[in-house]
């Protein structure tokens, strides 16, 4: 599986570029082309999966970008790590195997930085239990030809008060929170990259269709122009 960090650490990704983007490499991994791993950050934006109700859209009036995942209503940007994944999943096709594997990946990453993360039952996710639970990752996606699409939405050092003005996933009753309001000091998305990359590769690697080895077999250093992938392995 190959990695394409999108200007990561160096710049923000429109979304609906990066949904074009997800699009065209849907369709050469589904035609049997290499299975693809995308990290980016995103400019400010928020996003409604099918499931939205329209008391968790902004009352402002806020623009939303509806899209084709699973999911509610969820907002991306800055300080944010997002992995969109896309692989050819065994048959048959696990959906929910899928959804706790990138959980894990984000349990076992957050934990690197002294965070104890867990799943909520009845909730995607990676969550921080409490008084009130608070989600420190979100997760939506879509699974068309049995190729993976959307991914993981890591909060590390976002403003938190974007999520202020919808219902974030459509809960009401819990709230979100960062890797950098739980350890106290900032986190960058570039560490977390670090840490959460080897993670999901170990995790998906029983559900992937493809066979090769799980980490990447080189690093392209070369600079990249803005708003171009840089591919590794």
């Amino acid at each position: 599986m190959r990695t394409q960090r999108w200007d990561l650490g160096h710049g923000l990704i429109p979304y609906v570029r990066a949904w074009d983007h997800q699009r065209h490499v849907h369709s050469q991994v589904a035609e049997g082309g290499e299975d693809t791993l995308i990290l980016l950050e995103h400019e400010s934006v928020y996003t409604a999966g099918k499931r939205t109700a329209s008391w968790d859209r902004p009352t402002d009036g806020t623009p939303v970008i509806d899209v084709d995942r699973g999911g509610r209503i969820t907002w991306h940007g800055p300080g944010q790590l997002i992995a969109y994944p896309i692989l050819r999943l065994t048959e048959p096709v696990d959906v929910l195997a899928y959804v706790r594997a990138l959980e894990q990946a984000v349990i076992d990453a957050v934990a690197e930085f002294g965070v104890r993360a867990e799943r909520v039952e009845g909730r995607s996710g990676a969550w921080v239990r409490g008084d009130e639970d608070r989600k420190v990752a979100a997760i939506g996606v879509r699974v068309a030809r049995g190729v993976t699409m959307h991914g993981v939405a890591i909060n590390v050092c976002p403003d938190l008060q974007a999520f202020g003005t919808i219902v974030p996933c459509g809960i009401s009753d819990a709230g979100v929170t960062s890797l950098t309001e739980l350890t106290g000091r900032e986190v960058s998305v570039l560490d977390c990259a670090a840490r959460f990359e080897p993670h999901l590769r170990r995790t998906l690697a029983p559900l992937r269709r493809s066979e090769d080895l799980l980490e990447p077999r080189g690093v392209d250093h070369r600079d990249t122009t803005p708003h171009t992938p840089q591919v590794i392995g």
